[in-house]
């Protein structure tokens, strides 16, 4: 029986009202864990506005991180010092010293879910500071098996160390979703519809996937067309952005400007449509010193969608790729695998049916109960 006296505190910087996919995940982390605990959120600002209704939210601005970090940490540790939870949770390796400082403050235990970039950031000031906190977390939950071990790497006790992985939403079939994806944006029911989701950042590899893979899927399917869906990073850690103009102009050289097509950044119902009208999702992502992909979530949600993920098997991508089930994993940097894989997917049409299957063992709910076994196993951890 779960204790209605325990109490947690989250502190993270990615909340909505950003809504990227680490938002989504904290978000969800809030939900699953308020389900499980009396939760209490320390957040950007705005995070009151959608945390889950009753959560007591204290907000910091978002802007500049230095700031965030000064009135996060003041709110964490008083919030702590005050209400006294068993544990103090940091949604990302950003905001450990603040959870260990709190922690330490209220006689909690410490504990952080890793993402992957956050324990492989290069700064001196960053490995000099935040690494040190991570190695004295209680417990600390990598979203994949990659990011576990660069953890490792960086001296975390693999004792201390689980895995979890993000979960996603299953989403009901919308039958009228392709055609009405199409017909926004002008394309065509022949089209095949490579769909890319995702921040443009150099370790997403668009500009290099459109430079050596696009021209040998458009010559075997004319009738391809790379729709991508997202746009630059305005806050990311430490990601490399890759412009909308380069990737353009890459496109430009080998001749497909116009089988390239950005949206931006869609949400909620215009996502889904964007999956559900797509006839395979495409994830180039490379392997790029200090820029580790830690797991790939896009590639769960496409299966959840019953949309098939042709992607290049680097860091945690091998974990939210089921190879033959949801997807191919090619080796990393073999553009003509890509493009060979990619045209077996618009020739062979998955069937949809088995890959929302797939993602099923990734459901939110499912995240949540394991993601509590990991915080508290003496608790939970019987399922």
């Amino acid at each position: 029986m779960v204790d209605p006296r325990s109490r947690l505190l989250l502190v993270t910087r990615n909340f909505p009202p950003l809504w990227g996919g680490m938002e989504r995940l904290n978000f969800h982390m809030a939900i699953e864990l308020g389900r499980r605990n009396t939760l209490h959120l320390v957040g950007p600002a705005g995070a009151s506005v959608t945390a889950p209704a009753g959560m007591r939210v204290r907000e910091a601005p978002l802007r500049p991180l230095w700031r965030f970090l000064v009135v996060a940490c003041w709110a964490a540790c008083a919030e702590a010092s005050r209400w006294r939870p068993q544990l103090v949770l940091a949604g990302s390796g950003l905001t450990a010293p603040l959870v260990w400082l709190a922690a330490r403050l209220s006689g909690a235990r410490a504990g952080a879910y890793l993402h992957g970039l956050d324990v492989a950031v290069k700064h001196p000031l960053y490995r000099a500071l935040w690494l040190p906190a991570l190695r004295h977390m209680d417990v600390v939950v990598a979203n994949s098996h990659a990011t576990a071990r660069l953890a490792e790497a960086a001296g975390i006790p693999s004792q201390r160390l689980r895995v979890v992985h993000p979960g996603v939403e299953i989403p009901a079939f919308d039958a009228s979703a392709r055609g009405r994806f199409r017909k926004a944006h002008g394309l065509s029911g022949q089209a095949r519809v490579l769909l890319s989701v995702g921040r443009l950042t150099q370790r997403k590899g668009l500009q290099e996937f459109v430079r050596e893979v696009l021209p040998a899927v458009i010559a075997a399917e004319p009738a391809a067309v790379l729709v991508v869906v997202g746009d630059a990073p305005a806050d990311s850690l430490y990601a490399r952005a890759q412009s909308r103009e380069d990737i353009d102009a890459e496109a430009r050289s080998v001749g497909l400007a116009d089988k390239v097509l950005f949206l931006g950044k869609r949400f909620s119902s215009e996502l889904d449509d964007a999956y559900f009208g797509a006839d395979v999702h495409v994830f180039p992502v490379r392997e790029v010193n200090g820029d580790p992909e830690g797991f790939g979530m896009v590639a769960v949600e496409a299966a959840a969608h019953g949309l098939w993920t042709v992607a290049y098997a680097t860091g945690g991508v091998s974990d939210a790729v089921g190879p033959g089930c949801s997807g191919d994993l090619v080796p990393p940097g073999d553009g003509q695998a890509f493009a060979a894989a990619v045209v077996r997917a618009l020739r062979r049409q998955p069937d949809p049916a088995n890959l929302r299957e797939f993602a099923r063992r990734f459901a939110w709910e499912q995240f949540g109960q394991t993601l509590a076994q990991a915080l508290w196993p003496q608790r939970f951890g019987n399922g």
